[in-house]
């Protein structure tokens, strides 16, 4: 995950956006089957070296899981972390850096 988050905030950076813009996006997703229903809803923002998101999934019977994370870079060094909350309400946090 750590990768993850650090790629993010690099491709972001690396895309050609300008910094001082800010960019948001928003995804909804949503399938059914023979166990029930399902959904995943996403969004996430990027501004001033920065990027955030943050995702939420409902499973078919109902139990619904989160997961947020957010990546930074500065002076050539970018780090990230993120909190992912289960269905039954454990956490898991993950957090790391990448330097130059």
């Amino acid at each position: 995950m750590r990768t993850a988050l650090v790629s993010l905030a690099l491709t972001t950076l690396l895309a050609g956006v300008p910094l001082a813009d800010a960019v948001a996006w928003t995804r909804h997703g949503s399938s059914s089957g023979p166990h029930g229903s399902s959904s995943v809803d996403a969004s996430g923002s990027c501004a001033d070296r920065s990027c955030s998101r943050s995702v939420t999934r409902t499973g078919p019977a109902g139990r619904t899981s989160t997961h947020q994370g957010e990546a930074g870079c500065a002076d050539g060094s970018c780090s990230g972390s993120s909190t992912t909350t289960g269905p039954r309400g454990a956490t898991r946090t993950r957090s790391g850096s990448l330097s130059r």
